[in-house]
């Protein structure tokens, strides 16, 4: 008899199990089960994780339940596809790098941007691939060989095609628009990429005069932001203001003459009702102006610092200084009626946290009526489906009220917009600052871009080009070769949305787009259902005419167990690496799967962790008895089906029982209730089968019980494997298989 160990020591096995897997090929699609289903596949893609970020809770947990369902796919012969990835990701990237730069006193500008480039490449290179050896520890089966990073050559040109493509669709297009932006970043950024969170705050009633006598009193918690004011909005329906709507109020400190208009946007319920209407600094004030046709006077800039549009008492200083000025003038002229606390939501940059300045700028947008049709389509026809079902109500509520989305980013790091300029045309028009971008020879232009931000004017000649060189392309209208290139970067959720088919190689007409899309399935954290669940599914829909998943499955948020967010910062943060040193890595995955039973939120219970590790080691024990009691490892002795003569009322009761545990998982699993299945299991396995059955066999010496016994261990390790895929492999190997029969294609238990 083959010598089978005392004890499992997780660590003696995990890197070396894994290491054989990955090395014999079985994490690709075509080394599949011995009884393949011919043309079914199952295609699934990994969100590829942020190369600045290290393995945390909501990675462990989103990738262990992707494995369960990749690892039983793999064993019920489906030709099974994961696609492995990580994303460049622009704005967190950059700070990372701009950090490092600033232990060295210096910052992106000193350098230059093809130097700083440089530099973030050689980060990534040290850095970038470290959560993905994390994610090995963690044992998820993804097929490495195809590993995608979101700046690789053949990813970049999928992401000019598809720029290129919504551009020649009448769909993208240059604006001046109220965006969200942060000073800390210099860029602009999303709606869904800014944190709000609430804070104590003021409350500022303000009598504005009315220009025939009187006053409308107005409610702001930004009162530095009114010497931008342009009008004053009431709702329509506000009887106090039913006689004011159309009249002209006179803006205070400026001395400006500003009108009071009725719009529905106004909440009756705020402050006095009345509210002043700033469009360059406030996303509902801007829609207002739209409506009403007001102008736009920016009093704050890009460094959250006040312009000469403010009056020369507030140019230059800071957003809050300014405040207090204008609080103070405005107490002394008499109008500042009263001063309440407030409760208000505060906007910060989800990437440094710094304040977000809602302000106009020129940025490139994709126009969104179409494409979020086509994300609506597939979800409402069932084609793609989300789990949770109750997902799909925010999803379709999102694109059916989606504004335009603005692609462009004031950053070094990101796919460059595939935008050139023509400074030969046109060149009496351009309000840029420095004219050497005209004047100057090319050298001189690529100076300016590689040095700093620069604002194109929209009355500069720009074109668009997908082009494959190096070397700057001519101008279309007048041939000249004075061109150069936007400075701008596109959203990384631009280059994310293309994932499914980008990663198959799109654009070309690959073998690997025409077998694998459209794919299967893909998870993903509740928050970016919006950023890129949606996102890939418009794309997919435009591009390939297909949706790119069946279903996508939003897993949990995990919590701490007192139900507190996540965070190294704040000390709340528990590191997946830590659990895994301690307790291996099956038990670390088992203790994630038992709290993913569907709720919103998971309080992660490191006790469970423990719990997995016992149930490892009860598992090794009982398989140790059995080979004790049968005889030995021998892999022909595996039994398919239990035997069905010469059995005891017991032995009946048992093979039923675990036929009936056997639908039951498999049922729970398909539906996303993987905290259902493996507690069910792991209570059947531990009291059924190993408290009563395992006494009960000691007891006996019929051929028939130890023939159970033989099927029963092989149809829990199978079970088992997708959850524990360590311990599982490791005692098939001692017992029934062998490196050339390993259990990771062992056919399913059915």
């Amino acid at each position: 008899m083959k010598e089978f160990p005392k004890a499992y020591a997780p660590h003696a096995y995990e890197e070396k199990l894994y290491r054989f897997w990955s090395e014999n090929g079985y994490f690709k699609p075509r080394k599949i089960a011995k009884r393949p289903i011919r043309g079914k596949k199952y295609v699934a893609w990994m969100a590829p994780p942020n190369i600045t970020g290290g393995l945390h809770m909501g990675h462990a947990l989103e990738n262990t339940l992707l494995d369960v369902i990749i690892r039983k796919r793999r064993m019920e012969g489906y030709e099974t596809l994961w696609v492995p990835g990580t994303d460049h990701a622009g704005i967190a990237t950059q700070n990372v790098v701009e950090k490092e730069l600033k232990k060295e006193s210096l910052t992106r500008h000193d350098l230059g941007r093809e130097k700083f480039e440089a530099r973030v490449w050689e980060w990534r290179k040290k850095y970038g691939s470290i959560i993905l050896e994390q994610f090995k520890k963690l044992g998820i089966s993804p097929d490495w060989s195809r590993l995608v990073f979101t700046l690789d050559p053949g990813y970049a040109k999928a992401v000019r095609s598809a720029f290129v493509r919504y551009q020649k669709e009448g769909w993208v297009y240059y604006d001046r628009k109220v965006v969200n932006w942060c000073p800390r970043c210099a860029t602009s950024i999303s709606d869904l990429e800014v944190q709000h969170k609430d804070i104590e705050a003021k409350l500022w009633h303000i009598n504005y005069p009315l220009k025939k006598g009187g006053a409308i009193t107005v409610a702001t918690t930004r009162p530095e932001t009114m010497l931008g004011d342009t009008a004053i909005a009431v709702n329509p329906n506000d009887e106090r203001y039913k006689n004011l709507a159309g009249k002209i109020a006179v803006l205070p400190i400026q001395n400006r003459d500003i009108p009071i208009v009725a719009d529905a946007a106004v909440d009756p319920k705020f402050g006095t009702g009345a509210v002043k209407v700033t469009p360059a600094h406030d996303t509902t004030d801007y829609e207002i102006s739209l409506r009403h046709k007001l102008p736009m006077i920016e009093v704050i800039d890009e460094r959250a610092k006040m312009t000469k549009e403010a009056g020369k008492d507030y140019a230059g200083l800071s957003a809050n200084d300014a405040r207090k000025k204008v609080i103070e003038k405005l107490a002394s002229l008499g109008l500042l009626r009263k001063t309440e606390n407030y409760t208000m939501s505060a906007s910060a940059c989800d990437r440094c946290g710094s304040t977000i300045e809602p302000i106009p700028s020129w940025q490139w947008f994709v126009k969104m009526n179409e494409l979020a049709k086509l994300g609506i389509t597939p979800v409402k026809k069932g084609k793609t489906k989300l789990a949770p079902g109750r997902w799909a109500k925010p999803y379709l509520a999102w694109l059916k009220h989606v504004r335009d989305w603005p692609i462009s980013r004031q950053l070094w790091w990101g796919h460059r917009l595939p935008v050139y300029y023509c400074s030969a045309c046109k060149p009496n028009k351009s309000r840029l600052a420095d004219n050497a971008m005209l004047s100057g020879s090319i050298e001189d232009i690529r100076r300016i871009l590689n040095t700093k931000w620069v604002r194109i004017p929209p009355d500069l000649n720009y074109f668009v080009a997908l082009t494959e060189s190096n070397g700057l392309p001519r101008c279309p209208d007048c041939g000249s070769s004075r061109t150069f290139q936007s400075p701008d970067v596109l959203d990384t959720w631009f280059s994310s949305a293309l994932w499914p088919f980008a990663t198959l190689g799109w654009p070309q007409k690959t073998p690997d787009l025409a077998r694998y899309y459209p794919g299967t399935l893909i998870s993903s954290a509740p928050e970016i259902l919006y950023l890129w669940i949606a996102r890939m599914v418009f794309s997919g829909m435009y591009f390939m005419k297909k949706t790119p998943f069946a279903l996508e499955y939003v897993h949990a948020t995990v919590l701490t167990r007192e139900g507190r967010r996540m965070s190294k910062s704040l000390g709340t943060g528990i590191d997946p690496l830590e659990l895994i040193l301690k307790y291996g890595a099956d038990a670390t995955r088992f203790g994630l799967i038992w709290q993913a039973t569907g709720a919103q939120a998971v309080k992660f219970d490191e006790g469970v962790v423990l719990n997995g590790r016992k149930f490892a080691n009860k598992l090794w024990n009982a398989a140790r008895f059995i080979m004790i009691k049968t005889g030995g490892s021998n892999k022909k002795r595996t039994r398919a089906k239990p035997p069905v003569k010469n059995l005891s009322s017991i032995d009946k009761a048992l093979v039923r029982d675990i036929r009936k545990i056997m639908e039951r998982y498999d049922r729970d699993i398909e539906r996303f209730r993987f905290g259902q299945a493996a507690e069910a299991l792991y209570h059947f396995v531990w009291h059924n089968f190993c408290d009563k059955y395992l006494e009960y066999a000691k007891r006996e010496t019929r051929k028939e019980v130890d023939e159970i016994l033989l099927w029963a261990l092989g149809t829990f390790l199978k079970l088992l494997h997708p959850m524990m895929p360590f311990v599982t492999e490791a005692i098939w190997q001692e017992t029934f298989g062998d490196e050339t029969h390993p259990l990771i294609i062992e056919p399913w238990p059915r």
